[in-house]
């Protein structure tokens, strides 16, 4: 299973010199199968640049999985300039959580409207599936694949997402907040996974614990699920908008002193499952 990371910042994107190592875009994550299915995980401002390169390297359809963890605006905010949208042979499933109320499709649609967007999503030339998938369902890709799901603590709701293939496992946990205890569903996703990416969005306790409605993490939470999940290694994401490169690779230092098998989510960072002894710099 190969990984590749687009976008690994959280809340709004943040361009700049300070943030130019780890990238300033917000959530996205292709992953390819062993069976070349392709599974992208978020649609923020990453998944623009992933369009363009499916462009220049593919000739044919393009065919993929989109899997939307949640709705709120650092998880959709590319998807709008996803240049696959435009092209009438392709085509794109969009995987999200079933809700009572708005469905998924009427919120992506609602980012297509004018004052913001001068095209409607009605008029985008892609065969668009829209699936919607509730807390403990699966998805079969192929002969290889099964992607599972389960709601995550987090503000209008979230689903974290469990990918088995060919023996590899990997869990992203993008957008949770624990509480005084470790999130259950979060523990059975991450167990005993290849690679657990997990949100990192505070760097200490206190900064948590003050904006606690937020339903986010911090680096010593990942830890602590890394261990108790028994995960193999441990990726830390969705660094809030105000840390630097350089305070986010002090939250490495530091996150390794309690679970050494962690690495940081850096934009263009590749990496395949399993993972052997030496870990990305």
């Amino acid at each position: 299973m190969q990984i590749r990371f687009w976008g690994v910042r959280g809340t709004i994107p943040t361009p700049g010199p300070d943030t130019i190592e780890i990238g300033g875009n917000t959530s996205c994550i292709e992953v390819i199968t062993s069976d070349k299915h392709r599974i992208i995980i978020d649609a923020g401002s990453g998944i623009r640049l992933l369009g363009k390169k499916l462009l220049q390297e593919t000739t044919d359809r393009i065919v993929s999985t989109i899997l939307i963890s949640h709705t709120h605006w650092d998880h959709i905010q590319g998807f709008p300039f996803f240049l696959p949208v435009f092209g009438r042979t392709n085509r794109l499933v969009l995987v999200g959580q079933k809700k009572v109320g708005r469905r998924l499709e009427e919120v992506l649609a609602g980012q297509f409207i004018e004052p913001y967007l001068p095209y409607a999503y009605k008029s985008l030339p892609a065969d668009l599936i829209v699936k919607e998938v509730k807390d403990g369902e699966q998805i079969v890709l192929g002969d290889q694949t099964v992607v599972k799901v389960a709601d995550l603590n987090h503000p209008g709701g979230c689903l974290g997402f469990r990918i088995e293939n060919s023996g590899a496992v990997f869990t992203y946990c993008s957008d949770v907040g624990h509480g005084n205890e470790l999130d259950e569903n979060v523990l059975r996703l991450a167990q005993g996974a290849d690679l657990l990416i997990h949100d990192s969005h505070f760097a200490t306790m206190e900064e948590r614990d003050k904006y606690a409605d937020w339903g986010h993490s911090t680096w010593y939470e990942a830890a602590q699920v890394a261990l108790e999940a028994q995960v193999k290694n441990l990726g830390l994401f969705h660094y809030g908008p105000d840390l630097t490169d350089r305070d986010v690779f002090q939250i490495l230092a530091k996150t390794r002193q309690v679970f050494p098998r962690t690495l940081l989510a850096k934009e263009g960072l590749e990496i395949t499952l399993p993972l052997g002894d030496n870990l990305p710099d």
